[in-house]
């Protein structure tokens, strides 16, 4: 068999082609050159280490390693640092086969669901199957070339498993391809067999040189930027939802300039939140199941809604409930299609910034009427007023409002927690939150302008994503005058408190601040709103009595979970992992320890005992998340006929 023509070649492994290719890659945006790849993360295991490790051994000077504890945590990691980045870079992650690669398949999830780039290496079962069953191999029945990666597949934006060296020449280009684009990133895999990670190969020395990917902005139609004027030129109540797209595009100036010619109105999606940095007096803050009570009237209210760079989950439209002018209309400016054409949308399949300066001409003279600019100025003046006294930490909360709330030494709510916070940060700051209360209270209470940033993961709302995250935000912002703070329940730091120890190893000011509920107190709401009762989601120890296999076991009733609260050190826990570690009660002492540690060189925790149940106003929005339909608990029927009454509100739109 002849061999192709490569020219000159040099020789080299698979694993450390991979190594010289990736870090060979660029990304251009807006004239600026960025390494697309500024360091690998992993942990190395029999299938990896010999093959990628070698290789990330013998390159480290221009591809650097990051050592981390859990694979899971290392991908929230490389897509924190890929959001902070605009998308314009990310890093690559390697783990060993089976339950290594395992790890990363929840992130990966996280990734492509948030349209953020990641390049994973998950090593794989052996290609010459002489050695099989290897340690950790799946053996399916079904086929021998089966392995657990294959579980990246639904998930992935770009999946391929090499199974011999050449494939590189043609994978790794259209991987990086993936991995630059707007509208197709996400997590993208390279499936890895151990032995051929190994494996020599005769690589064209051009396959190495420096490469550059333009991260393009879409030009808009001009006649679907003349469609979606004609709309708003007829409006008389129009209203913007502003999605995290807006970001990605870095169109803030756009937006802001738009609304502030316009006088429509921008409320934000937990993605979008911080799009608005110079406010104006049409900054209705957030939307939703979380958002404003008075911003969601207004989006009742609007017979237009003109949303940019969102994918409008159940959380931003209250599970369609939320738009009730029978003659709403939708306009929508997405790079990607699939999503700009929700709700029936007249639709700008075009880069945000770009699109937003070609409308803001084309409606050139228009301004909302005086009427729906009084409503948005009332709106955002009682809003303003709730707010302030909600998070207002000088006030002292009394607890005989919530007779079902345990006593505990905690004397602040959640919410004047995020006061304090307020108070506390300054501009070039960020904050991270993810799932459970953390990320639905900063979208309600947090001041994300004047350059007070906010990072949300809510797309997939993955409970573990905060400190990783915080540790890749931290590395794609090198100064260190500019805190990074990670707010998480107590319930998210037991689950994943891991990467803490990266985060010491590295050396990286950061801040965790922990707000201490004993629990998934927010589930716990939802719980009530739709059970009418609490079950399993305070940590609680279990009543006297036998345990629950012994129960079982003689057909009897196991002790409930409603003892005393766990005895849970997180103070403990966290210097053990080796951070600073505070523990705070008052306001005072909350100022006092931001205030200490604002320059701190590595990470510290701030742990805070909250008042359990104690919430934010409510948003006043429905969520279709259904009651039993039958049930021996009496209360459980009025709960369903509510639910079924708000099935009334929902609407579909074309």
């Amino acid at each position: 068999m002849t061999k192709p023509n490569y020219g000159q070649t040099e020789r080299l492994t698979l694993a450390q082609g991979i190594v010289r290719f990736i870090a060979a890659q660029y990304t251009v945006s807006d004239g600026v050159r960025r390494r697309f790849i500024p360091a690998a993360m992993g942990i190395f295991g029999h299938g990896n280490v010999a093959g990628l490790g070698q290789a990330l051994d013998q390159y480290n000077d221009i591809l650097p390693f990051v050592q981390g504890r859990n694979e899971q945590g290392l991908v929230h990691a490389a897509v924190g640092f890929a959001k902070a980045s605009n998308r314009k870079q990310t890093f690559a992650v390697t783990a060993s086969i089976g339950p290594g690669a395992m790890n990363m398949v929840t992130p990966a999830a996280l990734a492509t669901v948030n349209h953020l780039p990641v390049l994973l290496l998950p090593g794989d079962s052996y290609t010459t199957r002489r050695q099989g069953p290897v340690l950790q191999q799946l053996e399916h029945p079904l086929g021998p070339d089966i392995s657990v990666n294959d579980a990246f597949r639904p998930i992935a934006r770009f999946f391929d498993r090499i199974t011999r060296p050449e494939q590189l020449l043609y994978s790794l280009p259209a991987a990086f391809r993936v991995l630059a684009s707007p509208t197709e990133t996400g997590a993208v895999v390279l499936a890895l067999p151990q032995d051929l990670q190994s494996h020599a190969f005769d690589f064209p020395k051009a396959f190495f040189e420096e490469r550059d990917w333009k991260i393009r902005r879409t030009l808009p139609d001009r006649e679907d930027i003349g469609a979606v004027a004609n709309l708003i030129k007829n409006a008389k109540k129009p209203l913007i939802i502003a999605g995290g797209g807006i970001l990605y595009s870095e169109a803030t100036t756009e937006l802001e300039a738009f609304a502030n010619a316009t006088g429509i109105p921008v409320a934000e999606t937990f993605g979008g939140k911080g799009v608005v940095q110079k406010a104006g007096p049409w900054h209705l803050m957030g939307l939703g199941l979380e958002g404003s009570p008075e911003t969601n009237k207004l989006v009742a209210e609007a017979d237009l809604i003109l949303s940019i760079g969102t994918r409008l989950t159940d959380f931003a439209t209250g599970s369609q409930s939320m738009f009730q002018n029978p003659d709403v209309k939708f306009a929508s400016i997405n790079i990607t299609e699939h999503d700009a054409l929700k709700q029936g949308a007249t639709a700008i399949l075009g880069d945000a910034k770009l699109s937003l300066v070609a409308l803001k001409e084309a409606v050139a003279g228009y301004k909302i009427p005086s009427d729906w600019s009084n409503k948005i100025d009332t709106g955002v003046k009682i809003w303003a007023k709730d707010l302030a006294d909600a998070i207002n930490p000088d006030i002292v909360f009394d607890k005989k409002t919530l007779p079902d709330s345990p006593d505990t030494n905690a004397i602040l709510t959640q919410g004047q927690l995020i006061g304090l916070m307020n108070e506390s940060h300054k501009s070039g700051d960020v904050i991270i939150a993810a799932a459970g209360g953390a990320p639905g209270d900063i979208q309600k209470a947090w001041d994300a302008t004047g350059g007070k940033f906010v990072h949300l993961e809510f797309g997939f709302s993955c409970m573990g994503y905060e400190i990783p995250a915080g540790i890749g935000v931290r590395l794609a912002t090198p100064d260190t005058s500019k805190r990074v703070t990670v707010f998480i329940g107590d319930g998210t730091f037991v689950m994943a408190p891991s990467e803490l120890v990266t985060a010491c190893q590295e050396r990286l000011p950061m801040t965790v601040v922990i707000s201490e509920n004993h629990g998934y107190q927010v589930i716990r709401r939802l719980q009530m709103w739709r059970s009418g009762h609490h079950f399993g989601n305070e940590f609680r120890y279990r009543q006297d009595g036998p345990t629950v296999a012994k129960a079982a076991e003689k057909g009897g009733v196991a002790p409930r979970l409603e003892g005393d609260y766990l005895d849970i050190d997180l103070i403990k826990m966290s210097e053990g992992m080796g951070a600073k570690a505070i523990y705070a009660t008052t306001a005072d002492d909350v100022r006092k320890a931001f205030k200490d540690t604002r320059d701190y060189q590595g990470p510290v925790v701030i742990v805070v005992p909250t008042i359990q149940h104690a919430n934010l106003p409510a948003s006043n929005v429905w969520w279709d998340v259904a009651p039993a339909e039958v049930s021996t608990q009496p209360w459980v029927a009025a709960i369903r006929k509510d639910y079924e009454d708000g099935l009334s509100t929902q609407r579909w739109h074309a």
